[in-house]
């Protein structure tokens, strides 16, 4: 994931949280006077509201009710949804009144794709750029960098395109030797499924030209020499970040920092209130970040953690690893109740599972169809061997073929029970649209990043043709056959700001959404995957209060300006933990 920059700005403190808990909702709207319009004496307490907001544009994702003018919360519960004067029976001198002067409110964002960890870790020590072209002007960047970060410990970096070392005129491993030779270099591409490394990361991971190709990964070596050429792919590159990401006092606390001094304060900032870590790396020791954040009481939003399914690891053993993982409690912030693995790579690398072989052979496979970090039969055992626990699976597929895989894994386990959902859906083949809805599989799209954009389709064809490049990641066609769509970011492949993603999903014809689909998708859908659609996801009495309020009505405005939208308050559990 990209280094991310951060904006100290942007962090909201514990004591300004609590200045505007004992302040008030400030600029959401103007406090009134706590007048009760009925006999305190008479009015039983139950009925009390601590916190109400009236005059609003509220609304629901409540099909039996959509709009609203007033909501009354008791502590951290709704209580009432209805009518501006309907609201004041529920009003005392104690009860904080907040007049929302016409602006909209909605539940709380669901992001049910994000890495919130590794996106804001200050592990990965720097970036280069994925617009340079020729590698050759990485050496010097590289080179600032070990002397930035001095030692024999691991230089670990960001950014590059993998075409920009694939065409590049000398081998990519003698370019990075020459910039760093005397300790590991491990740097990142900039979708994440590749790895460029030097000579000392390749000799520490027992890479020569003699290893096998690992499961779900390619070791690439020179086409005419044989010898290794710093690229590795998808899991063969993981397995080496695995090396240097290896948990270590210095690097958890790190982890920690980026987690709670930007990631969260930055998810509240824009209405995000629950969440699903899609990649929780448990072997670099991930959960246990969320669970010393979990002890300190600095979680602010609902976490659904996605355990990572290692493909190389011995299936007994990594069974009952996860099974060993598995909280579900209930009245907790944190769950570890999500499986997150990967049916295949990404089209760009020539990894995405094909149903027919690429017209261009980038990864050295003759008649390449792509790769299988897991295969049906194996994703089958899984969900066979952990949906009774309580697991629900978050499938990563993006060719027609790893879609397949993983919808007929589903159906092959006998799933019934669980909740299980195919995350980027990009390249579907027609047959299996109607398959999501029959099996209950829910479809989770990420489109706040551009590249998912019509314009952007056809930039495939010279891998799969113009036919398969087409109407890329179908969310029209999935809702229409009956399937359930939740949108995402993948930050941070794609930003976590979900005005973007919202606006894109509605402008994208024709594979575009209405904005309460769209809506939808990003708060009650998200809601079910995370099981807690009877707690949240719509504004309903008896809910808890997630909920935020917007200083624009999405309905009233232009689609291609949605993504100006601001958050002016989010409320979390019935407390405000953003004010704009």
């Amino acid at each position: 994931m990209k280094k991310v920059n951060r904006n100290s700005s942007s962090i909201i403190t514990t004591l300004m949280i609590s200045n505007l808990l004992l302040a008030g909702c400030g600029s959401s709207g103007t406090e009134t006077d706590n007048i009760a319009t009925t006999d305190d004496t008479t009015k039983p307490t139950s009925e009390i509201a601590t916190q109400v907001y009236k005059n609003g544009k509220i609304y629901t994702v409540n099909e039996q009710q959509e709009w609203a003018d007033a909501v009354a919360v008791k502590d951290n519960k709704i209580i009432f949804v209805g009518s501006n004067d309907e609201v004041q029976g529920y009003v005392n001198s104690s009860t904080k009144v907040t007049d929302l002067s016409g602006k909209m409110m909605m539940p709380g964002f669901h992001d049910v794709h994000i890495h919130p960890i590794e996106s804001a870790s200050e592990n990965i020590q720097f970036a280069i750029s994925v617009e340079e072209t020729n590698p050759e002007n990485f050496i010097a960047t590289i080179k600032k960098a070990s002397l930035e970060n001095p030692g024999k410990g691991w230089l670990i970096g960001f950014g590059h395109s993998i075409f920009t070392l694939l065409d590049s005129a000398r081998s990519p491993l003698a370019i990075i030797d020459e910039a760093v030779a005397d300790r590991p270099v491990i740097i990142m591409e900039q979708s994440s499924h590749s790895m460029w490394v030097n000579s000392a990361a390749l000799a520490l991971a027992g890479f020569t030209k003699d290893t096998p190709h690992p499961t779900g990964g390619r070791i690439l070596r020179d086409e005419n020499t044989g010898e290794l050429n710093g690229i590795l792919i998808d899991n063969a590159g993981n397995m080496v970040m695995d090396i240097a990401m290896a948990p270590a006092n210095e690097s958890l606390q790190k982890d920690y920092d980026g987690l709670i001094e930007f990631t969260l304060p930055e998810l509240a900032k824009h209405g995000i209130t629950s969440i699903s870590d899609a990649r929780s790396f448990w072997k670099r020791d991930d959960h246990k970040t969320w669970l010393k954040a979990q002890k300190n009481d600095a979680i602010t939003a609902r976490v659904s953690v996605g355990l990572w399914a290692y493909p190389t690891a011995d299936d007994t053993a990594q069974l009952a690893d996860l099974t060993a993982l598995y909280s579900n409690k209930q009245d907790s912030f944190l769950k570890f109740n999500q499986i997150k693995l990967y049916s295949d790579g990404i089209t760009v690398n020539g990894t995405s599972a094909m149903l027919a072989k690429y017209n261009i052979d980038l990864i050295g496979i003759p008649e390449n169809k792509g790769l299988n970090y897991f295969s049906q039969e194996r994703i089958e055992q899984y969900i066979t061997a952990l949906e009774p626990i309580g697991f629900d699976f978050h499938m990563h597929a993006i060719g027609d073929r790893g879609i397949r895989e993983a919808l007929n894994a589903v159906e092959n386990s006998g799933s019934d029970k669980g909740r299980h959902r195919i995350t980027h859906v990009e390249i579907v083949d027609p047959v299996d649209i109607p398959r999501f809805a029959q099996l209950n599989v829910t479809a989770d799209a990420q489109v706040a990043g551009d590249y998912t954009n019509p314009e952007h389709w056809h930039e495939n064809d010279e891998l799969i043709g113009a036919v398969r490049s087409d109407n890329a990641v179908p969310i029209k066609s999935l809702d229409a056959a009956g399937a359930r769509v939740t949108l995402s970011s993948d930050w941070n492949v794609s930003p976590y700001n979900p005005f973007i993603g919202l606006q894109n999903a509605v402008t994208r014809a024709p594979q575009e959404l209405t904005i309460a689909k769209a809506i939808k998708a990003y708060t009650l859908n998200g809601a079910y995957v995370m099981r807690q659609e009877n707690k949240v996801g719509s504004i309903e009495v008896g809910k808890l209060a997630d909920f935020v309020i917007l200083d624009k009505n999405l309905f009233n405005i232009e689609p291609n300006t949605i993504n100006q939208t601001k958050v002016v308050t989010t409320v979390f559990n019935g407390e405000v933990i953003y004010q704009r």
